[in-house]
């Protein structure tokens, strides 16, 4: 078993893709924008230097970029406090699964770390006015329940705001009486308004609906109401698919009704940032993986669309408090994120960061077929020109299981398909962004149709003409790389090689290892490790190891905490055992996200490497791959 640095090895590809290997990897981007209460100042997270760091520039490119430099570690995100005087950084700590959250003026000076280390601490916002900051602390010891707290930059000095399992604050009030929470596990997540004058807490969503919450804002109403303030809510509770609801209080934190004011039958709501006086609200809808942008008018209901997006993906963004403009961070297949001034009432965008790719690289088209009982599947097809009924292909799936494979910069799946191999990408049940039925499709006993669902890929890529059924491999990061090892136990006859990527190998050393805060919530999607103990196990690869035939590559990053590290180390060592073929690539100095661009350049090189030696791809017989301009 070997631990192998990003510095440790070389390439081994041919030269053309070892160069693209180098340029993907490079392509540098920004996201996570933040601006001062003017609007006239951006921070926000790029790892152009090779690791994602904090700058500031000016909107408008009087000054040019800068770094400020909060730790040695990765950064996560940024918010600038309502008063301008602040940044409140989020880094990964020692660059693995915790979080600490740091403060810094906006001139580098007086930075120092305000939570985090043991703890898990994560950033939250800040408070409508001045600089106190709301910051959640999960404790490593699962005896010990969450606080989220709100602390003062000056001084440090903190209040508790809430404590419990799970417990987040998504929003307080202009006034701060009002906090706005989320508590809960994955899928089942209760959304409640504290009144911090008197202790109470009132249901925002009708009892007893539950769902995923993915945000929330606390907003003045829109007109001259009786309700003293506004919760606009990003959740599919109650909902087929994600919705933006706006939920009525009057002065004493009571709920006057609730409706969804922005809802659409054919896509989710991915995205909100209101205005500060709650007249307007900016969303972007999830439409079958591509993002669409409009403005809503709060008191009326009526929509004005930003058409020209300029990218397929919007990566988040924020409103400027005095609403005439948004940045937002905004990707595509051919470019990693980049920033956009998006003036709100011209309709008119504004680049912020440059390009950081010229090469031509795949455009991805979306295709659609059944699974194994009927249920619609859609997934990303990158095909290399000429691909025909002999080619090599790759079934690549996603993390989360709730996350989304989309149109964006995905640097992997370019440089397979420049290697001549067809990478299908598909959203197997689980997936977010088609309501909520399809998300909760695989919850606990439904795992085994959601493996199915990935066998299934396999099969219409050989019937469609587009693989030799022979020379299809399966490849997956987190979740992904876990139905990875589950494809290959449940469907030998269907891969020729494999790829697991930081996947988890059996569910019940997960949630003996992992974080305690990550095991109390997966607890939906998986099984309880008491109460389900059966089937844990049923649904644990480890424990059908020797029906892995393939060739194996698994990869994980040392730090990992979130799917602990031990998830591929016993893998590897069992395979071994049995005499099987395994590769084993161990990413130091990363946890679950591999940060760095050294790290991912070598897990993208050693990956190609081992499916061109897998599938039996010959370096001078590989077809030209059909490009567009980027």
């Amino acid at each position: 078993m070997t631990t192998v640095s990003g510095t440790e090895r070389g390439t081994q590809l041919p030269g053309d893709l070892g160069n693209l290997a180098v340029t993907l990897s490079a392509a540098w981007g920004c996201w996570a924008p933040t601006l001062t209460h003017e609007g006239r100042r951006i921070a926000f997270v790029s790892d152009r230097r090779g690791t994602p760091e904090l700058w500031v520039e000016s909107v408008d490119g009087i000054d040019e970029p800068a770094v400020i430099h909060v730790s040695d570690d990765p950064v996560l995100s940024v918010h600038w406090s309502p008063d301008s005087q602040w940044l409140a950084v989020s880094v990964a700590t020692g660059g693995g699964v915790r979080s600490e959250v740091w403060v810094v003026r906006p001139d580098g000076s007086e930075r120092r770390r305000l939570a985090g280390d043991p703890s898990h601490a994560a950033l939250g916002p800040w408070a409508r006015t001045g600089h106190r900051l709301v910051v959640t602390i999960r404790d490593p010891d699962p005896e010990q329940v969450d606080r989220c707290v709100l602390i003062d930059a000056d001084t440090g000095n903190e209040v508790v705001l809430a404590s419990g399992a799970l417990v987040d604050v998504l929003d307080l009030s202009a006034d701060e009486r009002f906090a706005l929470l989320r508590d809960g596990p994955r899928g089942a997540q209760l959304c409640q308004l504290l009144d911090r004058a008197t202790g109470a807490t009132h249901d925002v969503l009708p009892f007893p609906d539950t769902g995923s919450t993915e945000l929330g804002l606390l907003r003045p109403p829109p007109s001259s109401e009786s309700a003293a303030s506004v919760a606009y809510v990003v959740t599919d509770a109650g909902q087929a698919r994600r919705a933006l609801v706006a939920v009525p209080f009057d002065a004493d934190g009571f709920r006057s009704g609730a409706g969804a004011i922005a809802v659409r039958d054919d896509a989710e709501l991915e995205f909100a940032d209101a205005y500060d006086d709650g007249s307007r609200v900016l969303v972007a809808w999830n439409v079958k993986g591509r993002s669409e942008l409009e403005l809503l008018d709060a008191a009326t209901g009526s929509r004005r669309p930003y058409p020209g997006l300029p990218g397929s993906v919007l990566r988040g963004g924020v409103v400027a408090r005095d609403g005439h403009r948004a940045v937002l961070a905004v990707e595509g297949p051919c470019s990693p994120p980049r920033l956009w001034e998006l003036e709100l009432d011209r309709g008119s965008w504004w680049s912020l960061t440059p390009p950081t790719i010229e090469e031509e690289l795949v455009t991805p088209t979306l295709v659609r077929f059944e699974s194994h009982d009927g249920l619609d599947i859609t997934g990303w097809l990158y095909r290399p020109e000429g691909a025909d009924a002999s080619s090599p292909a790759v079934v690549n799936l996603h993390g989360g299981p709730e996350s989304q494979e989309r149109p964006g910069f995905h640097p992997e799946h370019q440089l397979l398909a420049a290697a001549g191999i067809v990478v299908l990408a598909p959203n197997i049940r689980g997936s977010s962004g088609f309501g909520r039925s399809f998300v909760h499709a695989d919850d606990r006993f439904g795992r085994l149709d959601a493996i199915a669902d990935v066998a299934v890929c396999a099969g219409w890529l050989a019937d469609q003409g587009l693989a030799d059924r022979a020379r299809i491999a399966v490849s997956g990061r987190s979740y992904g790389g876990y139905a990875v090892l589950m494809a290959l136990t449940m469907f030998p006859e269907a891969f020729a090689a494999g790829v697991d990527i930081c996947g988890m190998s059996d569910l019940m050393t997960f949630y003996r290892d992992t974080e305690p805060w990550i095991a109390s919530a997966a607890v939906t999607k998986y099984g309880h490790p008491e109460q389900d103990g059966d089937l844990l196990k049923s649904l644990s690869p480890l424990h059908r190891i020797d029906r892995i035939t393939v060739p194996l590559l698994v990869a994980h990053g040392a730090l990992d905490t979130n799917v602990p590290v031990n998830e591929g180390r016993q893998v590897v060592a069992a395979l071994e055992a049995l005499g099987r073929e395994v590769d084993y690539l161990e990413l130091e100095g990363e946890g679950h996200e591999y940060r760095s661009r050294a790290s991912r350049q070598l897990l993208m090189v050693r990956m190609a490497e081992f499916l061109i030696g897998a599938l039996e791809i010959d370096p001078e017989e590989r077809p030209e791959v059909q490009r567009t301009a980027g």
